[in-house]
């Protein structure tokens, strides 16, 4: 996210960035790696102060972004969590908070949106399958019509901290196309189900629905039309992801060349090698891609231009491979304090693999964009 930001942003990144440090540094994160939670409520609240769960709510429920650009603000902060591979459902909230303010009626934002922005409010999305990590058919909870509302039943996973959510923004199939509804978390027939996590940082869970009864109020948009809306959460989520990541990538690099500056071999810093030289060379290029594919998604989302369904789906075939690769090798350039707990370099790659196969891996939106063209190059010969 190094490319085009205004002095307003630069600033934004440079607060972001020390609220971090101050609040929030690896040691605070290891120290949350039992916690239940798995975050710090006071850093939550002081990063609600600094507007990063306000980003996508409109000015009249009580937000705004730094720019105007809430997207690419956001991935602001997104990327300098990366750095620390800061925890907590900041992120998810945003995505959340993208989507109410998309498609929920003037009742539903006026009664969540301000809480949201406020910090009071966490919220989480319920997209994904147990065994598919972004559904490519039907999504794996069922809504039926009943009345004046819906009834829910599925199992949605991977489903990020719904332990600690305050509403669930539910993704579901009805007969007539895909619906989303807001439900609170305490809802009756909705269980949560912690799941064990790579990512020692990030809390993860199992959301099942057993005859959840959904009110007409709880609905999102149009029943049997929320494609759209999904699709737009998606490219939001796809965009806060690999900003994380590169964040995450970025500092697992500086740890690697400093290392390989200080660390002395036969009489010379290890990094004065050529070989080695080429390595951190090859990542840095990758790197460099990754920001600045990552960048031009978070605009071409934030404009609707005309590649907003291509660009964040190569942002995540590029980043999230390159990451994983990149910070592997990290690990085995600083030889075997690389392997061990104390060493913090674990918990970035931990992050990049966890990212890598969230909302789906490089191979399955490579597979989309396949689709993308497919369906673009039948659309162009109809027209001829």
């Amino acid at each position: 996210m190094a490319f085009g930001l205004s002095e307003d942003q630069e600033l934004f990144r440079t607060t972001c960035r020390r609220a971090l440090q101050e609040r929030a540094p690896v040691e605070r994160v290891r120290e949350l790696v039992e916690d239940p939670a798995g975050f710090d409520r006071a850093t939550w609240t002081a990063g609600a102060e600094l507007g990063w769960t306000a980003m996508f709510v409109p000015e009249e429920h009580g937000g705004g972004s730094v720019s105007g650009e809430a997207l690419v603000d956001a991935a602001i902060v997104a990327e300098e969590f990366g750095r620390l591979v800061h925890p907590g459902p900041a992120l998810v909230t945003n995505v959340v908070a993208a989507g109410l303010a998309r498609a929920a009626s003037p009742e539903l934002a006026e009664r969540v949106l301000p809480g949201i922005a406020a910090g009071d409010v966490v919220a989480t999305w319920a997209l994904a399958g147990p065994d598919d990590p972004l559904p490519s058919g039907d999504l794996p909870v069922r809504a039926t019509a009943d009345g004046a509302g819906y009834v829910l039943d599925g199992v949605a996973s991977y489903v990020p901290d719904a332990a600690v959510a305050d509403v669930v923004l539910v993704s579901a199939t009805t007969p007539d196309g895909p619906a989303q509804f807001l439900l609170p978390r305490d809802t009756p027939g909705v269980e949560v189900e912690p799941l064990e996590t790579l990512d020692l940082a990030r809390r993860l869970a199992t959301v099942r629905f057993t005859g959840v009864r959904a009110g007409a109020g709880t609905l999102v948009g149009a029943a049997g039309g929320a494609a759209a809306d999904i699709e737009h959460q998606l490219r939001v989520a796809l965009v806060l992801q690999c900003a994380e990541t590169t964040g995450a990538t970025a500092r697992g690099l500086e740890m690697t060349v400093q290392y390989a500056k200080d660390r002395v071999a036969f009489g010379r810093p290890i990094g004065s090698y050529q070989a080695l030289k080429h390595r951190m060379a090859d990542h840095r290029m990758w790197l460099e891609g990754s920001a600045a594919i990552t960048g031009h998604a978070a605009r071409a989302v934030q404009l609707d231009r005309p590649d907003a369904a291509i660009a964040p789906r190569v942002a995540k075939a590029h980043v999230g491979r390159r990451s994983t690769v990149t910070l592997h090798d990290c690990v085995q350039l600083h030889g075997g304090i690389g392997m061990t707990w104390e060493y913090d370099l674990h918990l970035y790659f931990r992050r990049a693999i966890s990212n890598e196969v969230l909302y789906g891996g490089p191979e399955l939106h490579q597979r989309a964009l396949v689709d993308i063209a497919e369906r673009n190059g039948i659309a162009e010969g109809t027209a001829a």
